[in-house]
């Protein structure tokens, strides 16, 4: 008597499930890619606003630190030569614009002296930068 014994079936790797997960990391890395705010800031501890959105039509510069240290991009500039040194890097920007980030703890007043300068070297479209908050207390 001849006993069948059941047939080995081959071991298969199923691309379906393969496929989904594929595509679900590349909709995680895009958009991943697509929420971060590309910006040549240094950090600071920025003020906070209820209202802030990420701005990202800009990619020169501008961060004043608390001790009063001015950086375009992460070049460390002095006040003085602040207006030239934004003269010569925003002359191959395609959009002639300028991100502020501006730490939380400077005064109004070194805040409009920077401002002046970048008038000076003819850049009208300024953004300060600020961080969005996580919660609106009471009023």
């Amino acid at each position: 008597m001849k006993i069948k014994l059941p047939e080995e079936k081959k071991v298969r790797i199923e691309m379906l499930p393969l496929i989904d997960i594929v595509f679900l990391l590349l909709v995680v890395f895009i958009y991943t890619m697509l929420s971060m705010a590309v910006h040549n800031g240094l950090p600071v501890s920025l003020p906070s606003s209820s209202t802030v959105e990420p701005e990202q039509k800009f990619t020169l510069a501008v961060t004043i630190k608390k001790n009063h240290d001015i950086f375009v991009n992460k070049d460390l500039v002095l006040l003085e030569n602040l207006k030239n040194v934004l003269v010569q890097k925003s002359e191959h920007e395609k959009k002639r614009g300028v991100l502020v980030f501006a730490d939380n703890t400077i005064s109004y007043q070194i805040l409009f002296k920077i401002l002046d300068k970048i008038k000076e070297a003819g850049l009208y479209e300024i953004s300060l930068q600020a961080e969005a908050q996580n919660h609106i207390k009471g009023d």
